[in-house]
């Protein structure tokens, strides 16, 4: 490693990496349980005022691993786009 990574891990081969995921921030929760998206991953994911977010969760052991945000609009085209094909297959005959 250089000493410009500041990684203490090596990388990840590249048939192992998620091209896609990636640490953008650290935030904190509050006493009320809310939290605040930084200004610079609001633009970046063009999240304005009044947006709905689908927070979707996975679970590893009976635990909740992992916590992610999609925008409503994006989430019901991915629906759409999974469940379309099949819901006309399913109402051919």
């Amino acid at each position: 490693m250089t000493k410009k990574d500041k990684s203490k891990f090596p990388p990840a081969p590249a048939d192992r990496r998620m091209g896609c995921c990636k640490v953008e921030s650290i935030i904190s929760v509050d006493d009320r349980g809310q939290t605040v998206l930084p200004k610079e991953i609001r633009e970046k994911a063009n999240i304005r005022a009044g947006d709905k977010l689908a927070v979707m969760s996975w679970e590893k052991d009976g635990k909740t691993c992992c916590i992610s945000l999609i925008k409503v609009e994006e989430f019901t085209e991915m629906v759409k786009d999974l469940l379309g094909p099949m819901m006309k297959e399913m109402f051919k005959k």
